[in-house]
């Protein structure tokens, strides 16, 4: 997309973010893996603290002889889970000096890390048009992680996007094997995201929808005379006036299309995160996260 957005100070922040989130997370990123019996095949997959009650049979002595520092081996569940994230790459994404493509990148590669470090697998989606395009494929490890999620920065966003037709046509959806999560501003019919929440839904996905909004369009500052473009489609445009009337009449209608949202996925028993383009990882974990009882 011309910047890079996962970089090393980027990278640094998610690792600060996980040693805080550390034993610490629930629902999503703990609670639906406690049940996992790493040690079930022989593939060795990374390295976590040792804390006590681990079984020592699984601490790696040459690591401890080199670092002095105990570490636990961990090795791949056959049930190992799979987390699928997809990314709406829509022009519409770019709207807010590219703040929600951005931030679109940035929490898809922090529901990876914290699904890699609960030791799943994670595959990471672009939507262009009517079709998802494979961007990462099948991530185990911190490693694979470190060598693959910088093509995120790869991604472009661009043109107009049907949700719909995308999710309903795509082949690697998977069924019942772990989370998905989709990641747009949702500017759209409501029949566009209905219809591929119901696909996850059919196909036995927890889901997590994660719709990301500018500032300015959580909170319009404009006044007076304006030319509007309609981001997806810019030969539609509106010349309008500005006033304290219309902003109060946006901001009720935006609150009306979060909530119609948010309603459906919970109907659907699956998630839903409204996060600010401009939020911080820190406000988005600790604050949004925390208030839906993903952390304890």
């Amino acid at each position: 997309m011309g910047k890079m957005v996962i970089d090393e100070a980027f990278l640094s922040e998610l690792e600060a973010l996980q040693t805080l989130l550390k034993n610490n997370v629930a629902g999503m990123f703990g609670g639906n893996h406690q049940s996992k019996n790493f040690g079930s095949s022989c593939e060795f997959a990374d390295y976590r603290d040792y804390v006590p009650g681990d079984d020592i049979t699984k601490i790696d002595w040459n690591v401890y002889a080199r670092f002095d520092k105990l570490y636990q081996k961990l090795y791949l569940d056959e049930r190992q889970m799979h987390t699928r994230i997809y990314i709406d790459a829509s022009r519409s994404m770019q709207h807010g000096t590219l703040e929600k493509a951005e931030q679109a990148i940035k929490m898809a590669a922090a529901f990876a890390y914290l699904s890699i470090n609960e030791m799943d697998k994670v595959s990471i989606y672009a939507i262009h048009g009517e079709r998802v395009e494979e961007i990462i494929s099948g991530m185990v490890g911190k490693d694979s992680y470190l060598n693959y999620i910088n093509k995120l920065n790869e991604i472009e966003f661009t043109g107009d996007v049907s949700i719909s037709k995308a999710i309903l046509s795509a082949e690697k959806i998977g069924r019942g094997d772990g989370y998905s999560v989709l990641i747009s501003d949702f500017l759209m019919d409501e029949e566009e995201y209905e219809r591929a929440i119901d696909r996850f839904v059919e196909r036995k996905r927890d889901l997590l929808c994660v719709q990301i909004l500018s500032r300015e369009e959580l909170n319009p500052q404009v006044r007076g005379k304006m030319h509007l473009f309609d981001t997806e489609n810019v030969q539609n445009f509106f010349r309008k006036k500005i006033d304290k009337d219309r902003i109060n009449a946006y901001k009720e209608a935006l609150k009306f299309v979060t909530e119609r949202i948010k309603t459906y996925c919970e109907s659907r028993g699956r998630e839903y995160l409204l996060v600010p383009a401009h939020a911080k990882l820190f406000e988005v974990f600790f604050g949004n996260l925390a208030d839906k009882g993903v952390l304890k």
